[in-house]
């Protein structure tokens, strides 16, 4: 006879090391705990997972525009460099993110995040005039 503080009962414990035991042996998910498995990634997935977005990486227009719309949402937009970046800072984005927009000219304006993005990244630094 068993005693100690188990919350489950023998024909319990039995009943799990059987469900588990496709799991043990075959060393991968099996169809019982497929719930249990993580969803893969996407291949349209923004590439956050690795870190903190950096204009001039190797990160695409895309990844930083969304990174922007993510931390600016669309009440920033339409915006000046000064506005975006107190904005910015506001929402505690990463310097490496902010500090592109110092260099764009203070007189440029930005509609949404996909002008803004294609600005620092491409390295153009002209944005839409007023």
């Amino acid at each position: 006879m068993q005693r100690g503080s188990d919350r489950l009962n023998v024909h319990r414990d039995d009943e799990m090391k059987h469900e588990l035991q496709g799991l043990l042996r075959s060393g991968h998910p099996t169809r019982t705990e497929e719930w249990h498995d993580p969803e893969p990634t996407a291949d349209d997935d923004p590439a956050v997972w690795a870190g903190p977005v950096i204009p001039g990486g190797a990160r695409s227009v895309a990844d930083v525009r969304f990174e922007l719309a993510r931390i600016l949402g669309r009440t920033a937009f339409p915006g000046r460099p000064p506005e975006l970046i107190d904005a910015l800072r506001r929402h505690h984005a990463p310097d490496a993110l902010v500090a592109p927009l110092e260099r764009l000219p203070r007189s440029s304006r930005y509609a949404n995040a996909q002008e803004l993005a294609e600005a620092i990244v491409g390295g153009e630094g002209t944005g839409r005039s007023a």
